[in-house]
């Protein structure tokens, strides 16, 4: 791919059923992956010793050790403020970079490579004002038990808190105003519109390459858009896990027994990489890549099969 290569745009832009059909596909999606999410996020905050010594060794070790702990339902805390604001979430960036994808071809309905990461990165930048409350309060009920678990081995807890993502709201409203809820906003611009950039240039590309339905629509079948999206979901989180962990780290509000305070990005970029390491800025990588790999794997399948078309009656 080269900036001077250029790909198809959409011929024709239906605004609404590209919304439904987004808000379907990441409530199918996260539900499908919400429990590697949650592993994922523990791993990422979890502060190793001075000895080596770390609560989780590994992905299947956190995943075992918070389902003997918390049980089943414990794998999904999180998961009910998650999928209420996945929908408009995944249905603003599927459906805004098909729009930024249309108004950015030229006068041929062409696109190059710089054009396409543009539409990608004004898609992410369109998410951010869901992302980052939805964010914010599901790493804070992801969090609670790992923080628990540390009260607990320290002697200082029995239990994992009791807390809904209806108590973390009203507790930021109160103490910090709406502007709580957007606490770590920056990096989760930084995240997601650096993602955007790389998943969706790169998913159009592998989509193009598969076969075509026998409809005549030029549309790839179903399973070409699920493997494009797993290979690009992986491909592009792996590239920007690092800001990944940044933003997991300054959006946890109830800090463990040890954890570092980070005053900003930079702030945190430098204490991180002086304690622990370039190795931290991927913690949880492979976590990721599996949770997003599916996600937007079966987002992408989803988002194509026109669910909302025929639900709404437009033609295809």
């Amino acid at each position: 791919m080269t900036a001077g290569k250029a790909s198809e745009a959409p011929k024709h832009f239906k605004l609404v059923p590209k919304i439904v059909n987004g808000g379907i596909a990441g409530i199918i999606g996260v539900t499908c992956v919400f429990p590697l999410d949650l592993v994922k996020t523990r791993l990422q905050n979890q502060k190793i010793g001075p000895n080596g010594e770390r609560m989780y060794n590994s992905m299947f070790d956190c995943f075992k050790k918070t389902y003997r702990a918390e049980g089943y339902f414990g794998m999904y805390r999180g998961s009910a403020v998650n999928i209420v604001l996945i929908t408009p979430e995944k249905a603003i960036k599927l459906a805004a970079n098909d729009f930024f994808r249309y108004r950015y071809a030229n006068k041929q309905g062409k696109l190059t490579l710089l054009r396409e990461m543009a539409a990608g990165g004004s898609a992410g930048f369109c998410q951010i004002i869901v992302t980052t409350p939805m964010e914010l309060l599901k790493i804070q009920l992801q969090d609670s038990g790992r923080v628990a678990a540390m009260a607990k081995a320290a002697g200082k807890g029995e239990a994992a808190p009791r807390v809904s993502a209806r108590q973390i709201t009203l507790d930021l409203l109160r103490t910090r105003g709406i502007t709580g809820l957007y606490r770590g906003t920056a990096a989760t611009m930084l995240r997601d519109v650096s993602f955007s950039c790389v998943y969706f240039p790169l998913f159009a590309h592998l989509n193009a390459l598969g076969p075509r339905k026998g409809d005549g629509s030029g549309e790839a079948v179903f399973w070409c858009s699920f493997l494009s999206g797993c290979a690009a979901g992986s491909l592009s989180a792996l590239a920007v896990n690092p800001f990944d962990v940044v933003k997991t780290r300054l959006q946890v509000i109830n800090k463990g027994q040890g954890d570092a305070v980070y005053s900003g990005i930079a702030d945190a970029f430098v204490k991180i990489m002086k304690q622990e390491g370039v190795r931290a800025f991927f913690k949880g990588g492979a976590c990721r890549m599996i949770v997003i790999a599916p996600l937007f794997g079966i987002a992408q399948m989803v988002y194509y099969f026109g669910v909302a078309e025929a639900l709404l009656g437009y033609e295809r």
